[in-house]
């Protein structure tokens, strides 16, 4: 509890700023990676030198604790609950990368009240000073999903060459365009880049004709290899053991690139901030 409280006074103290950018990582389909994508990619973005906080929104399978090897004994369901306080929750697994951890059950969307919303609110405020928010969520496209996709900032979609899987994110994709005007797309589990990319243009030409104002962006891929297997089964970050591997130089490229364009977009919205997304996301139940 003193490394906790001590690494949180790091964010406590740091500027407030209202330009946290909200990242929501999705998939169509189950088993293509995207919490393994999710962990890999915030640890990376730390390692660059941003803040970053990962919001474990995947209802029913929350487990990016035990990916990032550290002690989850109280989650969002608690704050909700009036059992604990924000702060109390979060577990910072670095210095400056923070672990928002939800709850395994769809319960978590039914503790709700206007008072609790203005305390969760008031009470988040030390993390306003985060660069990243990353919502790993489930798969599919139900309605818990559907409201991350609507409120966050941008979208990952994230998908492997696999004829369902990718059915399933055309789908995530067009759900996501009544929302959005840009989706990035990341191609897992590639046999090389060239097929990545035969995914991507397929899935983009398919969009151009049949979703109105949507600008797929080709965030990147991962290339198939076993070392990613080991550390999904395992649950481990590879860009933290195996930091000179073949993946983990890759999501570097990724989290360059997504750092690069999130930097266009200039324009701070004013409700960028953790209390203020969390009230609209539990609002809408």
């Amino acid at each position: 509890m003193k490394n906790q409280a001590a690494n949180l006074e790091f964010l406590i103290d740091s500027p407030k700023t209202s330009s946290t950018k909200f990242i929501t990582i999705t998939s169509g389909k189950g088993g293509v990676g995207k919490s393994t994508f999710s962990a890999n990619l915030s640890y990376k973005l730390w390692q660059l030198g941003f803040k970053v906080g990962i919001f474990d929104a995947d209802i029913g399978l929350a487990n990016l604790d035990i990916m990032f090897g550290v002690r989850c004994e109280k989650n969002l369901l608690h704050v909700l609950k009036n059992q604990a306080r924000l702060k109390d929750i979060i577990i910072p697994v670095e210095r400056g990368l923070y672990l928002i951890p939800g709850d395994s059950g769809a319960d978590i969307f039914r503790y709700k009240s206007e008072f609790m919303f203005e305390a969760l609110i008031e009470d988040s405020a030390f993390l306003d000073g985060l660069d990243f928010v990353i919502i790993d969520t489930g798969a599919g496209i139900g309605e818990y999903t559907q409201t991350f996709l609507k409120n966050s900032d941008e979208v990952i979609v994230v998908t492997i060459p696999d004829p369902a899987a990718i059915t399933d994110a055309y789908a995530t994709i067009k759900l996501a365009a009544t929302h959005k005007e840009r989706v990035f797309m990341l191609i897992n589990m590639a046999k090389n880049d060239e097929e990545a990319q035969m995914i991507f243009q397929k899935i983009q030409k398919i969009a151009q004709n049949n979703i109105a104002h949507i600008a797929l962006d080709y965030l990147g891929r991962l290339t198939r290899n076993s070392l990613i297997n080991y550390y999904s089964k395992n649950r481990g970050i590879f860009v933290k053991e195996e930091p000179n591997s073949a993946p983990s130089i890759e999501i570097e490229e990724i989290a360059r690139a997504l750092a690069k364009k999130m930097e266009r977009n200039v324009l701070v919205q004013e409700d960028r901030k953790f209390g203020k997304f969390l009230k609209k996301i539990l609002g809408h139940f």
